[in-house]
């Protein structure tokens, strides 16, 4: 899930910080210049871990969603809890921001789609299984409500703010056709394959736009169910990829992994060459190697040759990857941009610092 947020709420400072301003030069003593006042920095709880524009994250709020995220039965060494927690911190700060943007621009999260979406995420769990899991996470339906619509939000300001912006031409892709036409000129028959990869550990590096993370095997397969049930639903697996995929590679760029040809595909591993040469075009396969799932989809078979813009597939092949590219360059700079604008204290990580790594004492 690469998840994001920001708000417009007025500074509970700024009168204290007036107060602070004129005070001085009333009450003070009027025989020299009274120095320069500035206003205290206010005071931050030892629970609070982080502040964005004034507005506190607590550490309740972190361990909250910690444990939303997280399987309960997930066993992590207090490095491993940290490592995550500062990871999800950083997540809340982007999402408060993004949050705040939205209430600003009108985007929201209807009460049915939110509905629609809960119900997704949850249909193939019988409801005792899932009551079980919110008790093993210390979390409640009304909590998994939440998390889902801030996910749903901040993928709609991604919608709103960045993809929607993004634009290709026909003359930008003719001359990416024209710089790269021996991309297009095949020597033997190849593939179009995507791919969603799910693992059943913590990975390190999260770049779908959700920041999912299956971390155990369960988990993985479990999510892995519930993607297969989306794309025989009609579900789009660039988008799914996007969302869900937890290759730091392929998932910004929805799975794609191109034009594979035979020669290639024939030195893979006997799962995956199986799963490439015996799927339909339109259709995906499961492949599971070292507990590591991977959905295999096959978008396309291409006979050798060249190609020019009016074979089929090749105008679209290079619109998609031309505007992703750009989608992920714009998504990457309207991020730091509205962190950099922000007034924003990380106190976790300061304290991280200060004890040289060692976790903060509960």
């Amino acid at each position: 899930m690469n998840r994001v947020t920001v708000a417009s709420r007025s500074n509970p400072l700024l009168c204290a910080a007036l107060v602070a301003l004129v005070l001085p030069g009333v009450f003070g003593c009027q025989s020299k210049p009274a120095a320069p006042a500035t206003a205290p920095a206010p005071a931050v709880s030892a629970d609070t871990w982080a502040t964005v524009d004034g507005h506190a994250i607590t550490r309740d709020q972190v361990e909250k969603e910690f444990r939303r995220l997280r399987p309960g039965s997930e066993t992590l060494s207090a490095e491993e809890a940290l490592v995550a927690k500062l990871g999800i911190l950083e997540d809340l700060i982007l999402e408060h921001l993004m949050l705040t943007k939205a209430s600003r621009v009108g985007v929201t999260v209807p009460e049915s789609e939110l509905d629609t979406a809960y119900n997704e995420a949850k249909k193939n769990i019988p409801d005792a299984a899932f009551q079980q899991e919110l008790t093993r996470r210390n979390v409640t339906a009304d909590d998994m409500r939440d998390g889902l619509r801030r996910e749903m939000l901040g993928r709609k300001m991604m919608e709103h703010e960045v993809t929607s912006k993004v634009t290709v031409s026909d003359q930008e892709v003719t001359d990416y056709f024209n710089a790269n036409r021996a991309q297009f000129n095949l020597p033997e028959e190849a593939y179009h394959l995507a791919q969603i990869v799910v693992t059943p550990r913590p990975d390190t590096q999260i770049a779908n736009r959700t920041g999912d993370d299956a971390v155990t095997p369960e988990a993985a397969a479990n999510k892995v169910r519930t993607l297969m049930d989306r794309l025989k639903a009609g579900g789009s697996f660039a988008d799914l990829a996007r969302d869900f995929s937890e290759d730091p590679n392929t998932a910004p760029r929805g799975g794609d992994l191109g034009l594979v040809l035979m020669s290639q595909i024939q030195k893979a591993s006997p799962l995956l060459r199986e799963a490439a040469l015996k799927t339909s075009p339109g259709a995906a396969r499961v492949v599971s190697e070292n507990g590591v799932l991977t959905i295999v989809f096959v978008v396309s078979r291409e006979p050798a040759g060249q190609r020019d813009l009016s074979s089929p597939g090749v105008r679209e092949r290079i619109t998609a990857g031309l505007k992703s590219a750009r989608e992920q360059a714009l998504r990457a700079a309207y991020l730091a941009a509205a962190r950099s604008d922000a007034k924003v204290t990380n106190y976790l990580a300061r304290k991280v610092v200060e004890s040289q790594g060692k976790p903060p004492a509960q």
